[in-house]
């Protein structure tokens, strides 16, 4: 079920605790908020066919004859969506850390781990460090196959459930302020649940920074550094491929990213600072919020969206679905048919678990992205 118009999450916190608890709730990015409360679901809608073929690398796409590409939606589909995680290391335990909240957190025992937040990447990156046999449970936005058979803790889309964490009796909790109430992690560490925050911001910069943030915790710092390490080397490859087939500086393809839920009414449009500005650079594209000075996320209005001008949109499948597809979109936001985008159906949507997920699988995402935007009808 969809929930009512998007607020951000601001953490409850005592009086003792909240100038604390607060560094890490400012940190937070504004597009945790809507991904929460306007209910993100989980899973692939296959919003769209198009020309890029399921799976292809980027080896496979020419560059474009036409810098505005091909006209119609297309799905990106990861080539290669497997975990491959690192030899399992031995954690070096008992570890103190230091979290993103600035809390002295002492962590003795990785067997039962959760690893929690609105993006799935913090699960994903326990996995892909080896570890993710002492995964219990699993939120909603972790969509990987790997952690399909662990029970949910949220509900309602991304509530936590105290009672269902609980339940699995965790030793570690890894989560940020992009999932609520805020209460619930307060619960848990009342219980006594070691429970480590890390930073809630989501760019292609900062995923080095998120994976050595959950290899700490988990004690296995010189893994997370070998993680960081080959990720970023993978991101650095996809970018430099990316810039082989994009068009030039002169003529590259103006970019916005949107967020639909047609049942509860809601349409955003995300800026700089949201994460998505760094994406669309890594695409070769021009961030057009962030060109007419919006931060953060805002709802779509008609003079935004035409000043913007998009050649093209990406979306999430489940958000495109929402709509009734790509037809729906353009009626529900006619000011998009306006637009060089509206105007040559140029919507690209993935999977919801995935376009935002900003860890271990960025490099992954980034080539499905560039196969849908820049892969010719022929491909």
């Amino acid at each position: 079920m969809i929930a009512s118009p998007p607020l951000p999450l601001v953490p409850t916190v005592s009086v003792r605790s909240r100038a604390r608890r607060l560094r890490a709730g400012l940190a937070a990015a504004v597009t945790a908020a809507v991904l929460v409360l306007a209910g993100c679901a989980a899973g692939s809608a296959g919003g769209s066919e198009g020309p890029a073929p399921a799976g292809a690398r980027l080896a496979d796409v020419d560059p474009l004859a036409d810098p505005l590409g091909h006209e119609g939606p297309s799905t990106a589909t990861l080539a290669d969506p497997d975990i491959d995680p690192l030899a399992t290391p031995e954690p070096q335990l008992p570890v103190t850390v230091t979290d993103a909240q600035g809390t002295t957190v002492t962590v003795h025992d990785v067997s039962r781990i959760l690893a929690l937040d609105v993006y799935g990447s913090t699960a994903r990156t326990v996995f892909e460090l080896g570890l993710g046999e002492n995964v219990v449970g699993r939120d909603t936005s972790s969509g990987f196959p790997e952690i399909a058979d662990r029970p949910l803790v949220t509900a309602n889309g991304h509530q936590l459930t105290g009672e269902a964490i609980l339940e699995l009796a965790p030793t570690l909790i890894i989560t940020d302020t992009s999932l609520g109430p805020w209460d619930v992690v307060l619960q848990m560490r009342d219980a006594g649940i070691p429970v480590v925050v890390v930073d809630s911001h989501r760019s292609i910069e900062g995923v080095p920074s998120l994976i050595q943030q959950v290899a700490d915790a988990l004690g296995v710092p010189d893994a997370g550094r070998e993680l960081a390490e080959r990720t970023q080397s993978q991101i650095d490859d996809v970018v430099a491929q990316i810039a082989q087939i994009a068009p030039a500086d002169g003529e590259r393809l103006r970019m916005a990213f949107l967020y639909v839920r047609g049942q509860a009414g809601v349409y955003y449009m995300f800026g700089s600072d949201s994460g998505t500005d760094s994406m669309i650079e890594a695409l070769g594209g021009i961030d057009v919020a962030s060109e007419i000075g919006w931060d953060g996320m805002r709802p779509i209005t008609d003079e935004g969206l035409v000043a913007a001008a998009p050649d093209l949109v990406l979306v999430m499948s489940k958000g495109l679905e929402s709509v009734d597809g790509v037809d729906g979109l353009l009626e529900h936001l006619p000011a998009l048919a306006q637009t060089p985008a509206g105007e040559r159906r140029r919507v690209v949507d993935m999977d919801d678990t995935q376009i935002l997920s900003f860890g271990p699988a960025t490099a992954e995402v980034l080539e499905a992205l560039a196969v849908a935007i820049y892969a010719p009808a022929d491909a």
